[in-house]
């Protein structure tokens, strides 16, 4: 017996086309918004977790971790993008942590992928912007000891704090310990190991200043040399 295939060649491409297509709107119209409604905003049950989570503020969905969020404060109108990590502490169930160990100011904005992980203390000001896939961090890894592997090598935690109305590009790393002041710019892909002054637009890795706000109205570039030279009296 001939088995014959009930649809045409071309009817098979045509109809395979179309589901392809309407299936393919589908799953995005669905996609978006789920994204909508498992946003957390502030009258969301998880928003009653936080520490403080300010009217207008929104945690977008997914986002890849949030750890003891009883020591996490969002000010008002600050947007956290997805795929963002907000952790305090070691872990999940971490004891005995304080009140507030990563705070983030108003109308503040953290970029897709960003990473803000505390253990001791994180301030973030009003006002501060970031690009995608910036870090920060107060705690790092020593690695003197020999008969020890590095990952267990923990140094004290160094609080980090960030001014307001400051912009930290894509790609940024700041590193424990470090106090960048208001209204900074931090150039893509800079690693910031040092404090920051205020007023100023900062770019390396390590960062040095590049620019300075003069105090009447202009702002001064400041040559390789003299950021090498002189950061210590730039700070």
């Amino acid at each position: 017996m001939i088995h014959r295939d009930p649809l045409p060649a071309g009817l098979k491409t045509r109809v395979r086309a179309a589901a392809q297509q309407h299936g393919g709107a589908l799953v995005r119209w669905g996609w978006n918004h789920a994204k909508q409604l498992a946003a957390i905003g502030p009258m969301s049950p998880e928003a009653q977790r936080f520490g403080s989570f300010g009217d207008g503020s929104v945690i977008c969905f997914p986002n890849d971790g949030l750890v003891n969020v009883e020591s996490i404060h969002l000010g008002a109108n600050t947007l956290i993008s997805s795929h963002v990590v907000l952790s305090a502490g070691w872990g999940p169930g971490h004891v005995g942590l304080p009140d507030r160990v990563v705070s983030i100011g108003d109308r503040c904005l953290i970029g897709r992928g960003s990473s803000v992980i505390g253990h001791r203390l994180i301030e973030i000001g009003d006002d501060v912007w970031t690009g995608q896939h910036v870090h920060l961090t107060d705690m790092n890894h020593g690695y003197e000891r020999l008969d020890i592997p590095i990952s267990q090598q923990n140094q004290p935690e160094n609080p980090i704090r960030i001014g307001q109305g400051s912009w930290l590009g894509h790609h940024v790393v700041v590193l424990p310990g470090v106090t960048i002041g208001e209204h900074v710019v931090v150039g893509a892909g800079s690693v910031v190991n040092r404090d920051l002054p205020s007023f100023s637009v900062c770019a390396g890795s390590p960062a040095k200043v590049i620019r300075k706000y003069d105090g009447i109205g202009e702002w001064k570039r400041i040559s390789p040399e003299a950021a090498t030279q002189n950061l210590s009296a730039l700070l």
